[in-house]
């Protein structure tokens, strides 16, 4: 069945099977961001943003995004970029793996949400498995790109 979608900001017409779960179709499309970690929605690294709400498209049904708005890391390229630079000055990139789930996640956060605190960054990333930094790291990162935003 053919569904048609807006993924980051260009309109796309695929033809999915009706079982499809969002993750493949992405990536059998070239959304190579968008990566298959646990399949039982537990990880984070399959997460994008549909309609701006964070979603674990390895449980999404691709059909159910018909004329809804997707989008990946590669729909953020600057906000991810700086997002990156902070990890990689924190050493919260050791493998990289989980990166583009958390920089939707921030981006989520940073949306919905003005200076937030600790506790609320920290529950933005629930949901979010890491086997590389322990998420101190991450968090400094993620809290001084958020500072960064509030001073531009």
């Amino acid at each position: 069945m053919k569904i048609e979608l807006t993924v980051n900001g260009g309109r796309e017409i695929f033809d999915v099977a009706p079982d499809e779960m969002l993750l493949d179709t992405l990536r059998s499309h070239g959304f190579k961001s968008v990566r298959r970690g646990c399949d039982t929605t537990s990880c984070g690294v399959c997460t994008v943003l549909v309609d701006g709400l964070l979603v674990p498209s390895c449980s999404y049904l691709s059909v159910r995004a018909e004329g809804k708005h997707v989008t990946t890391v590669e729909g953020i390229p600057e906000e991810a970029s700086k997002l990156s630079e902070h990890f990689g000055d924190e050493g919260a990139d050791q493998c990289g793996f989980c990166n583009a789930g958390i920089a939707l996640s921030v981006h989520a956060l940073k949306n919905r949400t003005t200076s937030p605190d600790e506790d609320t960054i920290k529950d933005a990333l629930t949901g979010h498995l890491c086997r590389c930094t322990g998420y101190v790291s991450q968090l400094k990162a993620i809290k001084a790109y958020l500072k960064e935003g509030d001073n531009e």
